[in-house]
C-alpha cells in the first residue's frame, strides 16, 4: 500500500482541468520557483516547533515523532505557515491511495475526474499509479498537473493509467530556469517531448512576467519542437504576487496588454487552443 503526504484535498474544483473535480495536493516539491504562490507546499515539516507556540488555537503540539496537528481544533487560520521560515506546513497526512481514494468517492456523483498537484506530485508515481487505477476503475478521469522535473519515461505504468498531465514549462532559457526555480530545464523537455509523442499533453502552462520570464521564447520554443503536435491547451498565466514570498513578492502583475501580445504570437506559431488567465 503506497503512501503520500497529503497537503489538502479540495472536493470539487472547475479549475483544475476540465469539468468539475476533486484536486489532491501533495505535500514536497524538488524546485523552489520564485513565484510560486503556494511555498508552504514546497518542503515537508522538520518539526522545529516554532510554529507551536504561535498557534491560537492550540491545535498543534511537540510529540517524539514531531509535529501533532489535532485538525478538528484549527480554525484554518494559516498563522502556522505565516511563520514558518522553512516552507513547509504541519497540517499534512500521510495517506495511502486507498484512503484518499475513499475520500474522492464522496464527491463521484458529482465530478468528471480527479487532478493531483502539489508540491510536485510526480515525486510518489507508486502512490500515484495506486491511485489512478482506483480512480479509473470507477470511471473517473485522471490528470497530473506537474513540473516535469522527474523523469517520466521511468514510470511506464503510472502513464498507462494517466489521462494527461498539465505541464510547466517555467522558461526557455537554461539560465533563466535557473534563476526562477533553482533546477535545470533538460528534464522538463524531455517530458514535453514524451508526453506529446503519447497525446498525453492535455495542457502546457507559462507563467508569464516581462523581463523576469522567458515567456516569448518558451512559445517559439515549444511550437518549433512540437511541430505538428499543438493539439493541447496553451495556458498563458499572469505573474500574481499573491502568496508568493522572496524576490518577486513585490513585484506587479503583467498587463493584460501583454498577455494579449503573447496570445497573438501564440497564434502566429500555430497554437489554436489558448486561454489567458
Amino acid at each position: 500500500m503506497k503512501t503520500a503526504p497529503v497537503n489538502r484535498i479540495i472536493p470539487m474544483s472547475v479549475v483544475d482541468g476540465p469539468g468539475s473535480r476533486t484536486a489532491v495536493f501533495l505535500q514536497g516539491c524538488n524546485i523552489a520557483c520564485a513565484y510560486c504562490h503556494n511555498p508552504e507546499t514546497q518542503k515537508l515539516c522538520c518539526g522545529c516547533g516554532l510554529c507551536v507556540a504561535e498557534c491560537p488555537a492550540g491545535a498543534l503540539s511537540m510529540t517524539e515523532k514531531g509535529i501533532r496537528w489535532e485538525e478538528e481544533l484549527c480554525t484554518g487560520c494559516d498563522t502556522c505557515i505565516h511563520v514558518c521560515p522553512h516552507r513547509a506546513s504541519p497540517k499534512v497526512k500521510e495517506m495511502s491511495a486507498e484512503a484518499v481514494f475513499r475520500e474522492i468517492e464522496r464527491n463521484r456523483p458529482f465530478i468528471r475526474g480527479i487532478t493531483v498537484s502539489g508540491g510536485e506530485c510526480s515525486l510518489y508515481p507508486e502512490f500515484l499509479t495506486e491511485l489512478f487505477g482506483l480512480a479509473r476503475e470507477t470511471g473517473l478521469t485522471c490528470l497530473m498537473d506537474s513540473n516535469g522535473m522527474v523523469d517520466l519515461s521511468e514510470y511506464p505504468e503510472l502513464l498507462n493509467v494517466c489521462d494527461g498531465v498539465m505541464l510547466d514549462v517555467k522558461s526557455w532559457n537554461p539560465d533563466v530556469y535557473r534563476k526562477l526555480t533553482g533546477g535545470d530545464n533538460q528534464v522538463v523537455l524531455q517530458n514535453l517531448d514524451l508526453l506529446a509523442e503519447k497525446g498525453l499533453l492535455a495542457e502546457v502552462r507559462i507563467v508569464c512576467k516581462p523581463d523576469v520570464v522567458d515567456a516569448e521564447s518558451a512559445i517559439q520554443g515549444i511550437a518549433e519542437r512540437l511541430r505538428g503536435k499543438l493539439d493541447f491547451r496553451l495556458k498563458l498565466i499572469a505573474f500574481r504576487p499573491y502568496g508568493v514570498k522572496g524576490w518577486m513578492q513585490n513585484m506587479e502583475p503583467p498587463s493584460q496588454e501583454y498577455m494579449e501580445e503573447l496570445a497573438a504570437l501564440a497564434r502566429t506559431c500555430g497554437f489554436c487552443d489558448i486561454i489567458i488567465t
